[in-house]
């Protein structure tokens, strides 16, 4: 069972020919309304992979929350646990330029009001899986991480995006993944991936993986630093790449 604690949102993609400046006005024809948010989105990736997967989250009480609970149940997600708060749902405004690259605004709303507690402690075995991200409340995603550990779950941990938090959590995370700009934030410096992976390793006790976009990516454990690559392709749209592979190792075993 893959327990994911995370956002969920509606996302608005924009496509322009080229992201705007600062302070400038880019026009496009229209916009594509899409469901969203890591949480969601690695939900999906999980589900699509074979995972067993339930949802837990918040929506608002306005028009975008049905259709996105309605997406996470068509793509195999149980979101039965995805409750619903006074405001508004999670909401991103996505620029997609003519090359891939994207500029994003999030608005949390109801991911906000996400509690731990929303976890039911049957959920929480040494059978599950807890995949997490950084889009809720830190307080309540140190808790939750709390409660797997002592529960015996494994637990991984997207630090997406790069906010501080405790560094007891992360010592009680399985897995850490995060991408070379995350990673020199937590570190406080930039270094090469490959030794910056395996300076987490050790730090946190973890195996720890760092995505490099189209260079692949460096996965660290006690002993051991490996590198691949990327599938050699040419990028339309690379908004969720990220969660698409955070979500993919969830099904693997420990």
């Amino acid at each position: 069972m893959i327990v994911v604690f995370g956002s969920v949102n509606a996302d608005l993609f924009l496509n322009v020919a080229r992201l705007p400046a600062r302070g400038e006005t880019v026009l496009c024809p229209t916009y594509i309304f899409r469901p969203g948010g890591k949480g969601a989105n690695q939900a999906v990736a999980a589900a699509a992979a074979g995972g067993a997967v339930k949802m837990i989250g918040r929506v608002g009480r306005d028009p975008y929350a049905q259709p996105v609970l309605d997406a996470l149940r068509a793509a195999g997600v149980d979101a039965s646990l995805v409750e619903q708060s006074d405001g508004v749902t999670g909401t991103a405004a996505v620029m997609v330029e003519a090359g891939g690259e994207n500029q994003i605004v999030v608005a949390s709303g109801a991911n906000m009001q996400v509690t731990a507690d929303q976890i039911p402690d049957a959920l929480l075995t040494k059978g599950t899986t807890l995949l997490l991200q950084m889009e809720l409340p830190v307080e309540e995603i140190e808790a939750a991480i709390w409660r797997a550990r002592q529960s015996g779950c494994r637990i991984i941990l997207n630090l997406a995006p790069a906010l501080p938090i405790a560094e007891a959590a992360i010592r009680d995370c399985d897995v850490l993944v995060l991408n070379q700009g995350e990673a020199n934030s937590l570190a406080g410096v930039e270094r090469d991936p490959g030794e910056q992976a395996a300076a987490f390793a050790q730090r946190y006790a973890l195996d720890c993986i760092i995505t490099l976009g189209g260079r692949g990516a460096v996965l660290a454990t006690s002993d051991t630093l490996l590198r691949i690559g990327a599938l050699d392709i040419e990028p339309v749209d690379t908004v969720g790449a990220g969660d698409a592979f955070v979500g993919s190792p969830g099904n693997l075993p420990g």
